[in-house]
């Protein structure tokens, strides 16, 4: 910024008292201060809008490095997994092709039958009984035991219920 040294100051301060006097200096000189204030403000905004743009930059690239990283991880754990599975395919065909079995079980996984290696089918469940009733994720035993109130109650019933008894209100 701008350099200045304590004659400059003292030499712009004696200009001021000459110029605008000295009934109004003291709310000139405070005015300034404010404006000085806020220009520095708008310049920290600035500085730290500008390094978060770059961090944002910065994080972006990182961002496409990783990505990119994983991509490549991700094609060659593919790849040996693909080859893993061509061979373990050539081996099972070698290994079953005396044994004479008819039918998809001495096919490759690749072709369009049976896959050794799939998970099952998940089997037909019929739905519950009562489907459209809530189910609570906390159990019963739980509420009673704790206290929590399964069914709401007016004021004066929850009253009623706790009022001791012989207890007549009014006397």
């Amino acid at each position: 910024m701008i350099d200045f040294g304590l004659d400059k100051i003292a030499l712009i301060g004696a200009v001021a008292l000459i110029v605008i006097g000295p009934e109004k200096l003291p709310k000139v000189a405070r005015t300034v201060g404010h404006l000085f204030g806020k220009a520095q403000r708008y310049v920290a905004d600035v500085k730290a809008e500008v390094n978060r743009s770059i961090e944002l930059d910065e994080l972006k690239k990182m961002k496409s490095q990783f990505e990119d990283a994983a991509r490549g991880v991700g094609q060659t754990v593919r790849d040996e997994v693909d080859s893993a599975r061509g061979s373990f395919d050539k081996d099972w065909r070698d290994a079953t092709a005396g044994l004479g079995h008819d039918g998809d079980h001495s096919q490759p996984a690749t072709g369009s039958g049976w896959d050794p290696l799939a998970p099952p089918a998940p089997s037909y469940s019929p739905p519950r009984k009562n489907w459209r009733l809530k189910r609570s994720a906390v159990p019963q035993w739980y509420k009673q035991r704790n206290g929590v109130r399964a069914k709401a109650q007016s004021g004066a019933a929850r009253v009623a219920r706790f009022r001791p008894p012989g207890f007549r209100p009014g006397r």
